[in-house]
């Protein structure tokens, strides 16, 4: 298992993000990622999102609905095959996310979570 470090993982996440550059970002995910979101059900109308292809569609108008959005990332924690960034996103509002890694190091299930205030 090679599991990327986590605080390095979690500095090139938000500098992917903040760069707004969906290929970046998707970098680190395999092309059948499971990607569960709240926000995704808002947006796209379903919570879990399967494939690449339409998590990069997905992000592509979240992006395009918030062209200033931005991530800080407050924390990070390791567990086994799996990195949580805690995170605060351009409006304050609290987020984490949860990634799991496959053998190879890339992302293959993921969830966010954002705390409703």
């Amino acid at each position: 298992m090679s599991l990327p470090e986590p605080l390095s993982f979690a500095r090139d996440w938000q500098a992917a993000w903040n760069s707004h550059d969906l290929d970046r970002v998707l970098a680190r995910y395999t092309d059948d990622i499971r990607f569960r979101s709240s926000k995704a059900q808002t947006l796209v109308g379903r919570g879990l999102i399967e494939g690449k292809d339409a998590l990069r569609d997905y992000w592509r108008q979240a992006l395009e609905a918030q062209p200033t959005l931005a991530f800080r990332v407050q924390d990070v924690f390791g567990g086994y095959q799996m990195i949580v960034i805690t995170y605060l996103n351009h409006r304050d509002v609290l987020a984490a996310e949860t990634l799991y890694f496959n053998e190879e190091g890339l992302v293959y299930r993921a969830a966010a979570s954002h705390r409703d205030i």
